[in-house]
């Protein structure tokens, strides 16, 4: 079977031996995240045509208001999730705290947690820019049968058993890696059936695009300014092309096929940078790795930063290896300015 005319759900059962903890119930969770995406897909083809454009009139717990769209994906999952009976705990961006999935099966053996942003990049829905999920999953910590607790998912991004994001765009695609390289699937709309269209995604080792919010440059730190001002030189392969949609899905996306560099760091108007550590940072490092990438806080992996809060922020920093690495060197060299 040649890889374009292999479906997802083929994919899964051919790929399961590969997983150490095999027993099918990661690849039903797999399953159930396909069938969600398909779900929000279909909702967010349908934004200007119905009411499911702007703001909902509410807030979620960082403060920031959410799109009629954020709680539509929200719910989505969280119902597409609960109801398939996998899962032993959820955590959403959208959420204050996590949710512990109390099985109908008082003897089940669910041990997997999964965090979420429902729909990253919601800022741009009203603009049809693309927006996407990223999912983040994990083996619980506390003991099988008993209700999940914070510390099944505050754990550091080398733990995670899966990670993946769904981008909403001109087609809709799932990538996902479960520690056996990224490998991506586009959905075929009139079958609603995802098929294997990217096998194997690696990042190319250098790249010629760094995607930063520049509006910002005045309130960043001395390293990242001069990181920016590299890119920017005449010199060699540079200057680099800058390239910014403002959804980390679309942006990572991009600079994974074509070679480039990610930055959201800290900066005088956010110390931690904005992005969450457990439902984006995390994930997307675990990708960014898998495919031969790097992700950083700008001086260590990201992969490696030991949680202490479900909505930690953390500064970002990912990409082509070489292109991160060289960053690093800037941080380094201006930390004390």
């Amino acid at each position: 079977m040649s890889g374009k005319n292999k479906t997802l759900g083929e994919f899964i059962i051919e790929n399961q031996a590969a997983f150490k903890y095999s027993s099918g119930e990661l690849s039903k969770l797999i399953n159930a995240i396909r069938l969600a995406a398909k779900v929000v897909n279909h909702e967010v083809n349908k934004a200007g045509l119905v009411d499911i454009l702007g703001t909902s009139g509410d807030t979620n717990v960082q403060g920031e208001d959410q799109q009629k769209l954020d709680v539509l994906a929200n719910e989505k999952f969280i119902q597409t999730l609960t109801n398939r009976e996998i899962v032993c705990g959820l955590a959403s961006e959208e959420e204050d705290s996590f949710i512990s999935v109390n099985s109908l099966d008082k003897n089940h053996q669910n041990k997997y947690v999964v965090l979420f942003d429902p729909l990253d990049g919601s800022s741009n829905i009203d603009v049809n820019v693309s927006v996407g999920t990223i999912f983040s999953v994990y083996r619980r910590v506390t003991p099988i049968g008993s209700p999940v607790e914070l510390r099944d998912f505050l754990q550091p991004g080398r733990r995670q058993v899966a990670a993946g994001y769904i981008i909403y765009g001109t087609s809709t695609m799932l990538v996902y890696t479960t520690g056996h390289g990224v490998n991506g699937f586009t959905l075929n709309p009139a079958i609603g059936t995802f098929y294997l269209s990217h096998p194997n995604m690696k990042y190319p080792e250098d790249g010629r695009i760094y995607s930063i919010n520049e509006g910002n440059y005045t309130h960043f730190p001395e390293g990242v300014k001069k990181y920016i001002k590299y890119c920017q030189e005449e010199e060699g392969d540079r200057p680099y092309t800058s390239r910014y949609i403002g959804s980390l899905v679309s942006d990572f996306h991009r600079n994974m096929i074509k070679g480039g560099i990610f930055i959201y760091p800290k900066s005088s108007k956010a110390a931690n940078g904005k992005l969450r550590l457990l439902y984006e940072c995390n994930p997307m490092a675990f990708l960014a790795e898998q495919a031969g990438g790097k992700a950083s806080d700008g001086f260590n992996s990201i992969m490696d930063i030991e949680p202490e809060a479900l909505h930690q922020r953390v500064p970002f920093f990912c990409g082509s290896k070489n292109m991160v690495s060289k960053a690093e060197e800037f941080m380094q060299a201006y930390s004390k300015n």
